[in-house]
């Protein structure tokens, strides 16, 4: 899985980091979101699941 953030369309909701905290994370000085990491197979069905909470439809994966 490749996981990729469209940093402009980025809300800083933070959604992303709620689902799945070891793969998403928010930079401090704005709270963008930041890929911490590719997800291992076990953190896929978070990182699904963040992708769908993104309100601004930020993250984009490629399966």
């Amino acid at each position: 899985m490749d996981v990729t953030i469209d940093q402009d369309s980025c809300i800083a909701a933070g959604q992303c980091v709620l689902a799945a905290p070891d793969v998403f994370d928010q930079r401090e000085e704005d709270g963008v979101a930041v890929l911490r990491q590719n997800p291992s197979a076990d953190q896929h069905g978070a990182t699904r699941e963040a992708a769908v909470l993104c309100p601004a439809g930020a993250i984009e994966l490629d399966e």
